[in-house]
């Protein structure tokens, strides 16, 4: 009888290994989807820049951000209008609708930034992670202090913060 209740409470820890083992696993695979759905947000707007490089300087955003939890551009007459329209409301996640019709695509708070960076373009995007890490370089300060939990998370001072940047290069000929 005894030998029964040993192997049976062997068994419990052993599911609950394997529970906190496939939680892990979900989260770390959503930490992966973000990741790959914020490198292609980056690359769009890079290969925009790069498309209408007379217009480079139009591009830049600054600190602030564009994407969820800020308005979107609503002019179209330029092309430089319609690419930071576009990739605003790709980055609050236009791409996938809900069924309540609201946006449920791309990360969670994505933002994304263009800034001057010594004549080239900096292009940044930045999303929400769910566990805490190290935090993006103090140069890259799209998206600062915007993504710390409420006080006592652990997702403070940027831990929680994801950030993808890539540089573009305008050549001057």
């Amino acid at each position: 009888m005894i030998e029964v209740l040993v192997t049976m409470v062997i068994i419990a820890f052993g599911l609950l290994g394997m529970a906190g083992l496939q939680m892990r696993m979900q989260t770390s695979e959503m930490e992966a989807y973000q990741r790959s759905q914020a490198l292609l947000l980056l690359n769009d707007m890079a290969n925009r820049l790069a498309a209408n490089r007379n217009n480079a300087g139009s591009y830049v955003t600054g600190a602030a951000a564009l994407g969820t939890g800020m308005a979107c551009p609503t002019a179209t007459a330029t092309t430089v209008q319609r690419d930071l329209k576009q990739w605003c409301e790709a980055l609050q996640g236009a791409a996938e609708i809900s069924a309540t019709g609201t946006n449920a695509g791309a990360m969670v708070g994505g933002r994304g930034c263009v800034q001057p960076a010594s004549g080239d373009y900096l292009i940044t995007v930045v999303w929400q992670g769910f566990t805490p890490i190290s935090a993006p370089p103090a140069s890259v300060n799209c998206g600062a202090a915007a993504f710390n939990g409420a006080a006592g998370s652990t997702c403070l001072n940027d831990l929680c913060r994801r950030a993808v940047t890539t540089l573009v290069r305008i050549a001057t000929l």
